[in-house]
């Protein structure tokens, strides 16, 4: 029997909900192919002051699903939290002095370390010469004191103190250098290719880099990794030994994001990676070479606004979700479910539905014998703008094959049935 690639409408714009979550059960079939349209597509932080106020932007534009978009940034990546979706990206891939948000890493090797129990929050850590002598921004650690990791924490994260980073590092690995190469086994699992770290403060250096991809990589897996730990990031202000800071993440004390972090060096300009969540949608944001402390503030504002103002996250079908009944040759049964293997949760633009071509594709028939959990196919959702998002369909259920006698029953009859 012939085999052929079918592709059924399963929505057309008209038939999606008006609510922001959709969950199909069983929806409508449109048995006609459906064809899927496509449209064209020398301080290690904030040490200094503003510098060059102008927020004109930067190279050329950042590339978006919705079209291009200026910006003051030089390095920039934003996606969504729950579905890794790249809302908008530029030259994100290239190796950028990271300045500051190299501290976002200590912080993952130090949770680490605390949700391990190898370290505690309340655990006294000694302060070295190194330490104290410590440039740029500081939490001023004083020479031969014990720090509780939890000061030590809030300082690093909110004061954005280079002596505080030195005494977690020694006191985790015995030395900075040791402590660095956790770091960079660590970026190699979190699959940041294009990162190398050779401090553990972002203190200037050759073959000390990041990416923005790889900053938005780290500010994801620190919020999924230790949501315990997170707090601290969303803290505005702190007082140690007699000295008050306020957080240097200027979002952070409006009220508008719940992190990360700010990074300032004269190679790499100003950056930030900045994190909010808004009716149960995350966006993280990274961005650097921007040219002063009020452009980094109005860039992440304006950007965390922009995401939140034109993408949306819709699940499509849940997990089980029947999708579609696929026809079953030589089987016990003339049909076999196509169902959801997970939930499928989209990250589109405001008005989708409008846009939105949604279909399956399979092998029609499918060749019986079937197993359940057997992957038989792809929904694809098609929006002008965007490359088709394919997500797997499996079996619902097993299907066996017919006896020998039936078979052959079966296939005289379909011969038959030409002539």
């Amino acid at each position: 029997m012939n085999v052929q690639t079918r592709r059924f409408l399963l929505a057309g714009s008209a038939s999606l909900a008006a609510s922001g979550s959709l969950a199909f059960a069983a929806p409508h079939r449109h048995r006609a192919a459906s064809s899927h349209a496509h449209a064209p597509a020398p301080a290690s932080d904030d040490a200094g002051g503003d510098g060059d106020a102008s927020t004109a932007p930067v190279g050329p534009p950042a590339v978006t699903p919705i079209g291009p978009l200026d910006t003051v940034a030089r390095w920039a990546c934003i996606v969504d939290y729950t579905t890794g979706a790249v809302l908008l990206e530029k030259a994100a891939d290239e190796r950028m002095p990271p300045s500051s948000l190299t501290k976002m890493m200590t912080a993952y090797i130090v949770f680490g370390m605390l949700k391990s129990g190898r370290l505690k929050l309340d655990q006294p850590l000694p302060v070295s010469e190194k330490a104290w002598r410590m440039q740029g921004s500081k939490m001023f650690v004083p020479l031969g004191e014990s720090i509780p990791v939890q000061d030590l924490i809030q300082g690093m994260v909110i004061q954005s103190g280079n002596d505080a980073c030195i005494v977690l590092a020694e006191g985790v690995s015995g030395s900075e250098e040791q402590f660095v190469a956790l770091m960079n086994d660590q970026a190699g699992r979190l699959g940041m290719t294009n990162s190398h770290f050779m401090n553990a403060t972002g203190w200037p250096a050759d073959n000390h880099y990041m990416s923005a991809r790889d900053v938005a990589t780290l500010a994801v897996r620190l919020i999924r990794d230790f949501p315990e730990y997170y707090h601290f990031f969303s803290e505005k202000d702190y007082r140690f030994n007699k000295i008050a800071q306020g957080n240097r993440n200027v979002l952070v004390d409006k009220g508008l994001a719940d992190g990360l972090k700010t990074g300032h060096t004269d190679a790499g300009g100003f950056g930030l990676c900045a994190s909010a969540d808004r009716g149960g949608n995350r966006i993280v944001l990274a961005l650097n070479g921007m040219p002063s402390t009020n452009a980094r503030a109005h860039e992440g504002e304006r950007l965390l606004e922009w995401s939140f103002a034109n993408f949306e996250n819709a699940v499509l079908f849940r997990r089980g979700d029947v999708v579609e009944h696929a026809a079953v040759w030589l089987g016990t049964a003339p049909t076999v479910p196509l169902v959801a293997t997970r939930d499928i949760v989209m990250t589109l633009p405001h008005g989708w539905r409008s846009r939105a071509h949604i279909g399956v594709d399979y092998q029609a028939p499918v060749q019986a014998p079937v197993a359940a959990g057997q992957v038989l196919g792809e929904l694809v959702i098609a929006n002008p703008g965007l490359a088709d998002i394919r997500m797997s369909l499996a079996a619902g259920q097993d299907v066996t094959r017919l006896g020998l006698f039936a078979r052959a029953s079966a296939v005289l009859g379909q011969k038959l049935g030409r002539h």
